[in-house]
């Protein structure tokens, strides 16, 4: 499990307010998401977010509901290559 945190500097978040990525509202979301469509960083802040379970906010262009279908997903997909006929 990487805890790597370097890529974190060269976010187009880093110099916006965190309560920006923490909406409590659709419209909210997708405000964040904006911000976050264009973001070198994208892919390993999503996968951080995976990786280390956070449940809220945006992250990696996604939003809760979508870090957690990923992660039911991947469990699925784990548990499909570990189950032996």
């Amino acid at each position: 499990m990487s805890t790597d945190t370097d890529w974190m500097i060269q976010g187009r978040c880093r110099d916006l307010p965190p309560q920006i990525f923490f909406p409590s509202d659709g419209i909210g979301v997708e405000a964040a998401r904006q911000h976050c469509a264009e973001c070198p960083v994208k892919a390993p802040c999503l996968e951080y977010a995976l990786v280390h379970h956070i449940e809220h906010g945006v992250w990696g262009d996604t939003s809760e509901r979508e870090r957690r279908r990923i992660g039911r997903r991947r469990y699925a997909l784990r548990q499909a290559v570990t189950v032996k006929p």
